[in-house]
């Protein structure tokens, strides 16, 4: 599905993807796995501010941020343990909705507590931009903020609901996008509230 033509080619938002029952499956198997490898909370290269989201990662490589940069690494930052592998449930869509035949190599889970955001970045940690960002969203709503390429250009804000995924491909892959706040309350999908957003990457040239 393409919003309209004023969101960049190769952006896709999907509403409602994941039935609520999907979503709380989903949520159970994602319990299991954060047992195995915990949330940590990043920290901004060079000035150690801690990020306001706490994160963990599942398959072959996981993303990390600490004083020494930005990176992909294969073990969890704290205990040094492989991440856990990424659900099918997971593999399925990317398959379905990424339009890539590599497989993902990371899954990114950030858990945004009510007073999180994420300023406006764009994903480029990656060494190949060719397959897509799958992003998935469970729990509060969260108001998405999407951008250009170029910083500092036009945005469109969007509310992200539980079970809504969207996907940054093609012309869309480098743009800039960020949360600008999370509506508390909003979802009783979480136990203790907060949104879980699961984000599916290549890491490695296919």
């Amino acid at each position: 599905m393409q919003l309209s033509d004023d969101f960049p080619k190769g952006f896709k938002y999907l509403p409602g993807y994941f039935s609520l029952e999907e979503q709380k499956e989903l949520v159970e198997t994602l319990r299991y796995l954060v047992k195995e490898a915990p949330l940590f909370t990043p920290v901004m290269p060079r000035t150690g501010k801690p990020f306001s989201v706490r994160m963990t990662n599942l398959g072959v490589l996981g993303w990390v941020s600490d004083r020494n940069g930005y990176r992909y690494q294969p073990q969890h930052p704290e205990s040094g343990q492989p991440w856990p592998e990424i659900p099918e449930v997971l593999q399925s869509l990317w398959k379905q909705v990424g339009e890539c035949e590599a497989a993902p190599e990371a899954c990114l889970v950030n858990y945004y507590a009510a007073t999180a955001k994420m300023g406006m970045h764009q994903d480029r940690d990656e060494k190949t931009f060719e397959a897509p960002v799958v992003s998935v969203s469970l729990g509060d709503t969260a108001v998405f903020r999407l951008g250009g390429v170029k910083r500092g250009g036009p945005t469109q804000s969007l509310k992200l609901s539980s079970g809504d995924v969207v996907v940054l491909g093609g012309e869309s892959r480098l743009c800039h996008h960020g949360i600008d706040r999370i509506l508390g309350g909003s979802s009783s999908l979480l136990k203790d509230g907060g949104r879980l957003n699961l984000t599916l990457r290549r890491v490695s040239p296919f």
